[in-house]
C-alpha cells in the first residue's frame, strides 16, 4: 500500500502525482472524476466507472478492497490520532503505509526497533516537529534505512 496527498482532485496535480509515482503503461481504474483521465498523460492505461455517487457504488467488485482500505486507514487515524492537521499528515500516511506494508514480518519487529534505537542519534524537538517536506530530515531517514538494511542482511546471514 501507498498513500500520498494530493494538493486537490485538479487535472493537473493528478497528472503529477502520476509521472512521480506510476510506472507508465500501469493499468488505472478509477470511478467517474473527470481528473483521473489525466493519469493517460503519464503513459498509463486508464479505465473509468462511473459510479454514480449512490450507495450502491461501494458494492462494485472493481473497488471493494480500494474502500476497504480506506475505511481501515480513516478508522486507525480517527482512533489513534485526535486532531490530524495537513502539516504531518504524510507522516501520518506513511506510518500507517509502514505497519501494513509489513504486517506479515513480525518476527523482524523487536530486531527493527532494536537497530533503528541503537542508530537513531538524540535528535532536538525542533527537528522532530519538522513537516515530511522538510529537506533536513529526509536524508538522514534515507542513511538510518540503507544502514539498516545493511545491518539486517549480515544479522540474518551470518
Amino acid at each position: 500500500m501507498n498513500m500520498n496527498v494530493v494538493k486537490g482532485f485538479q487535472s493537473k496535480e493528478i497528472e503529477r502525482w502520476a509521472k512521480k509515482h506510476l510506472v507508465s503503461g500501469s493499468a488505472v481504474i478509477s470511478d467517474g472524476l473527470a481528473c483521473f483521465s489525466s493519469v493517460e498523460k503519464a503513459g498509463c492505461i486508464h479505465t473509468s466507472i462511473v459510479t454514480g455517487g449512490s450507495p450502491d457504488c461501494v458494492t462494485l467488485e472493481e473497488f471493494t478492497w480500494v474502500n476497504t482500505m480506506i475505511g481501515n486507514v480513516k478508522t486507525a487515524m480517527t482512533g489513534a490520532y485526535h486532531s490530524i492537521g495537513k502539516k504531518h499528515l504524510p507522516c501520518y500516511l506513511a506510518e500507517l503505509c509502514y505497519r501494513f506494508n509489513r504486517r506479515f514480518q513480525l518476527e523482524d519487529m523487536l530486531p527493527r526497533l532494536g537497530y533503528m534505537a541503537m542508530r537513531t542519534p538524540p535528535m532536538p524537538g525542533d527537528l522532530l516537529k519538522l513537516a515530511e517536506g522538510d529537506a533536513q530530515v529526509i536524508p538522514f531517514r534515507r542513511m538510518i534505512f540503507t544502514d539498516y538494511l545493511a545491518f539486517r542482511y549480515t544479522f540474518t546471514h551470518n
